[in-house]
């Protein structure tokens, strides 16, 4: 096991991965003071609930503590203010109170749906990360919450930091194929931004990496998860640094927005993203090369680098005027000059923005 720690001074918390983790729970929540008087809410969906939520559920009972459950349907569609409207009922109908605390077991649509309804049950209580994806390891770290909106994703939230994230290797035995390849895409996404050493190892160890041998696995995620908590302890709000971290989001939000939550896994729409912004930023003097590696190593991991055909650019621009990184009337993008540097860029023309939308239909 390996344990890295998010500083953020009284909200600091610790990051364990490992495997076999679930048994530690109820000695790392008495190590946090969550209490065993106040019952917990355990939110997951259906698809991680019959392997992972009884395991779970029985080492907290185990220990003293009071749980309820949650169980919510699988896939983006359920980050909604209609699912958030229905966990502050089961909440309510369980005896939450402000010493309860929910735990968040699945991927980042769990994660960040559960965070939320934390965030936001009387006013905010305590909750823990544990994801049960390889693309979680971005999205559970670092504090940001969310629902999405028909016409924007993930436009309604708060930074609200967990206790703490437990990530447990064994869960990621279950995952379907492409949702293996998916995860990558943010592991890739960290080495970009911050390490090129990382970038070329991931790209050596690609094989190992999708055949999910452990060791590979584990130090892929502590990597992702060491970058990622480097830069929230830096800037937790995005007033700075963090923004980084958006490098293939811009343009892959968008693109998730337009094909309705569901056609594209998010991490497929973010690779796509990467690809259309590695192809921007040639347009700023950042070498031809950083293009085609990173398109190069995204296919590797069996992951699109193209736009499907049917989706258009105007309604992918108009997604973009929606989006959170969209400010004073310009597009903020995360573009990068080097493999393992990205720079943040503002006053990007839209009419270069849509042409790339263009040529990402011709990339292949």
């Amino acid at each position: 096991m390996r344990t890295l720690h998010v500083n953020l001074g009284e909200r600091s918390y610790p990051i364990h991965i490992g495997e076999g983790l679930a048994g530690k729970l109820a000695g790392w929540f008495a190590e946090r003071k969550l209490s065993d008087k106040s019952p917990l809410m355990i939110v997951s969906d259906e698809a991680v609930a019959g392997r992972h939520l009884p395991g779970v559920k029985a080492a907290l009972e185990q220990a003293g503590y009071r749980v309820a459950v949650s169980v919510v349907p699988s896939g983006e569609t359920s980050k909604s203010l209609a699912m958030l409207e229905k966990l502050v009922g089961e909440a309510l109908e369980a005896g939450l109170d402000r010493r309860s605390a929910i735990v968040a077991l699945g991927g980042g649509v769990v994660g960040d749906l559960a965070g939320f309804v934390a965030a936001s049950y009387m006013r905010g209580i305590r909750f823990v990360q544990m994801p049960t994806t390889i693309l979680a390891h971005d999205s559970s770290v670092g504090g940001k919450v969310a629902v999405n909106h028909p016409l924007a994703k993930n436009i309604i939230g708060a930074f609200h930091q967990p206790e703490m994230v437990v990530f447990d290797l064994t869960f990621l035995r279950t995952l379907p194929e492409r949702e293996i390849r998916a995860g990558y895409a943010e592991v890739v996404k960290h080495a970009l931004i911050a390490d090129a050493g990382f970038f070329r190892w991931v790209d050596e160890q690609a094989e190992r990496l999708l055949k999910l041998e452990p060791d590979a696995v584990e130090h892929a995620l502590h990597e992702g998860c060491r970058i990622k908590a480097e830069v929230v302890s830096a800037d937790e709000r995005e007033n700075g640094l963090r923004a980084i971290l958006n490098y293939g989001h811009t343009i892959g939000h968008a693109i998730e927005a337009v094909a309705g939550y569901g056609e594209l896994l998010h991490g497929e729409a973010i690779s796509i993203g990467m690809v259309g912004e590695s192809l921007l930023a040639v347009h700023y003097g950042c070498p031809e090369d950083v293009h085609r590696e990173t398109k190069r190593v995204l296919a590797k991991f069996g992951l699109p680098v193209s736009l499907h055909a049917h989706l258009d650019p105007d309604k992918i621009m108009r997604a973009m005027s929606h989006d959170k990184k969209f400010r004073e009337g310009k597009t903020v993008f995360a573009l990068p000059d080097s493999i393992g540097n990205v720079v943040v860029r503002e006053g990007v023309s839209p009419d270069l923005v849509r042409d790339i939308l263009v040529q990402l239909k011709q990339e292949d």
